[in-house]
């Protein structure tokens, strides 16, 4: 029996030594900030705070005093648009923005995609990014709308 403890210690001590690691790898570091460019903006240009739309709309990006470039191009001072959808709090400014049903990327350079949400109401809100998907400093977001679903 007591030979037997041995290897069973050993493996649970590997595997909770593994556990820690993973959990460890699984945090992701935060990342420097670019300082956003003076006067920078990002609003929506359509649709309109409160208008009613359909299920399937085309959201338009309007950007003043900051380039748009693709994620991945090192130009400093330039980004892309993340369009957060029913989102209450912005993302951690020091980590890459989510990717998911929420926080859409257009990180080929986009100035407009087309949606769909179900009928309600749902908020939008624009959240320009560096070339890592990270948000500038402060961040530039744009007013955040409502648009009504039917």
């Amino acid at each position: 029996v007591a030979m037997r403890a041995i290897p069973l210690f050993a493996a649970a001590t590997l595997l909770s030594a593994g556990l820690a690691f993973a959990q460890d790898a699984a945090k992701p570091a935060g990342v420097e900030q670019q300082k956003a460019p003076a006067g920078a903006s990002v609003f929506i240009v359509s649709p309109k705070d409160g208008e009613t739309v359909g299920q399937e709309f085309t959201v338009k990006f309007g950007v003043k005093g900051i380039e748009i470039k693709p994620a991945g191009d090192p130009t400093p001072g330039t980004g892309h648009h993340h369009l957060l959808v029913d989102v209450a709090e912005l993302p951690s400014g020091n980590l890459p923005i989510p990717a998911d049903d929420n926080h859409k990327h257009y990180g080929k350079g986009q100035t407009e995609a087309t949606i769909k949400l179900a009928p309600g109401d749902h908020t939008l809100q624009l959240d320009f990014a560096d070339t890592s998907h990270v948000q500038f400093a402060p961040p530039i977001v744009s007013k955040k709308i409502t648009v009504h679903v039917k």
